[in-house]
C-alpha cells in the first residue's frame, strides 16, 4: 500500500512518469488517496495547465481517470489520526494532514514530492525512487 499526495496524482495527469509507474505496479501495489488529494489535484491543475497554455480536458479526463488505479481512502478510515497528522505536520502545511493521517491509519509510507512530509515519522518515497518501493512490493507479493 502507498498514499499518494496530491501532487503525485497531478504529476500522472501532466507527465507520462508518473502514469506509467501508477499502470506498471496496480496489480501488485494498492494506490491509495484520501478525497481531498483528488479535490486538490481538481482544483490546481487547471491553474498549472492554464499557466503552461496546455489543454485542459485531457489532463483532467487522465486524472478522473486515476480512480480507476487509485483508490479514496474514505474519512471514517484516518478520521481518528487527525489530532496526531495534525500535530506531526504543524507550522508546515496543515491541510495535508488527510494524506499523513491516511498514511498512519493504513501503515504504509506516502509519494509525494512535498518536502512537508519529511520528517513527520512515516516513511515517505519520491518519484525518482519510489520505483524501489514499488518493485520490492511487487516481488514480496509474488
Amino acid at each position: 500500500m502507498l498514499v499518494l499526495d496530491a501532487n503525485i496524482l497531478i504529476r500522472a495527469a501532466l507527465g507520462s512518469r508518473v502514469l506509467s509507474l501508477l499502470r506498471k505496479y496496480a496489480e501488485h501495489v494498492e494506490f491509495l488517496a484520501p478525497e481531498t488529494a483528488f479535490e486538490e489535484a481538481r482544483e490546481k491543475l487547471p491553474e498549472i495547465l492554464e499557466r503552461r497554455k496546455l489543454p485542459v480536458p485531457p489532463a483532467m479526463a487522465i486524472l478522473n481517470q486515476l480512480t480507476g488505479v487509485v483508490q479514496t481512502v474514505e474519512t471514517e478510515t484516518y478520521q481518528s489520526f487527525e489530532y496526531l497528522a495534525r500535530q506531526r505536520i504543524a507550522h508546515r502545511d496543515e491541510d495535508d494532514w488527510p494524506v499523513l493521517a491516511a498514511a498512519l491509519a493504513l501503515g504504509c509510507p506516502i509519494w509525494t514530492e512535498d518536502t512537508d512530509f519529511f520528517g513527520c515519522g512515516v516513511a515517505t518515497w519520491t518519484t525518482d525512487r519510489v520505483e524501489l518501493y514499488l518493485s520490492n512490493a511487487a516481488e514480496r507479493e509474488q
